[in-house]
């Protein structure tokens, strides 16, 4: 090496302040030159500095479509990023929803195409989705979301209204492929509401997956029972759920669940298996 940089050149690259063509000649000369590399000035702080932002970026989770969606709609970012990762508006989740859809739907079109298969199936699914929306053991990112600065109520509320309104959504578009559609085929919202509302209140009592589970069992030996008594042949009326009387009942449930979260809604995130 023929000449090595001096201390006042060094300096000057050190702060930023050299004029490009002789900072990129200097660089050339450090990655070739061991002295001049240990004579550089090393500002530590702002070494630091550059530093931690290197790792913050490294380590930063990417930001996903829900996410950025999210954001764009005036979400805060905290929010946005603890809303994004509920596993059930997971792509893969949805995409279960879909299929399930689909099939209730094919189910409904056979036989003497009643919408009754679409419309027990229906108000499962957002149950379902809420049951694993929140809570240790099913949310991976649980962690987070009890040590951010947010309550776990209204957390786990921001997240069911989500699960909830996509669920619905799905519904929506799905039932378009019913027979015969008419403002019966909506007849699914008002236990779906009852039953999600119904789940989130037992949370206060008892692990979300094991609340969902008991209001699921309830609604399926219903169901069953609900068969078995019917006049033949079964037809949606024939079920109590879908009469007038059983509409309002969903209706008064969802409306008991919402006092019980007001009154024990501090008891979420307490509860654990």
């Amino acid at each position: 090496m023929s000449w090595h940089a001096d201390e006042r050149l060094l300096e000057r690259y050190a702060r930023g302040v050299l004029d490009d063509a002789n900072a990129y000649s200097v660089e050339a000369h450090l990655l070739a030159c061991d002295e001049c590399r240990a004579r550089m000035p090393r500002d530590q702080e702002r070494l630091a500095h550059i530093w931690t932002g290197v790792r913050g970026a490294m380590h930063a989770p990417k930001t996903g479509p829900i996410e950025w969606a999210l954001r764009r709609l005036g979400v805060r970012e905290n929010v946005a990023r603890l809303l994004a990762a509920t596993p059930s508006l997971s792509a893969s989740w949805l995409l279960a929803v879909a299929v399930t859809l689909g099939f209730t739907v094919a189910a409904s079109n056979g036989g003497r195409g009643t919408p009754l298969p679409f419309l027990l199936v229906a108000p499962v699914l957002p149950l379902a989705g809420v049951a694993i929306a929140y809570g240790p053991g099913v949310d991976p990112a649980y962690e987070m979301g009890a040590a951010a600065p947010i309550r776990s109520l209204r957390l786990l509320l921001i997240r069911a209204v989500a699960v909830f309104v996509t669920t619905a959504l799905l519904a929506g578009a799905a039932s378009f492929g019913l027979p015969n559609l008419s403002l019966r085929d909506a007849m699914w919202v008002l236990p779906a509401l009852g039953m999600t509302t119904a789940c989130l209140a037992l949370f206060t009592w008892l692990p979300p997956v094991r609340a969902a589970s008991i209001v699921g069992a309830l609604w399926v030996v219903g169901a069953i029972a609900g068969a078995a008594t019917a006049v033949r042949p079964i037809t949606v009326h024939s079920i109590e759920w879908f009469t007038p009387a059983g509409q309002a009942g969903f209706a008064a449930a969802a409306a008991v669940a919402v006092v019980v979260l007001a009154i024990r809604g501090d008891r979420i995130g307490r509860v654990s298996d």
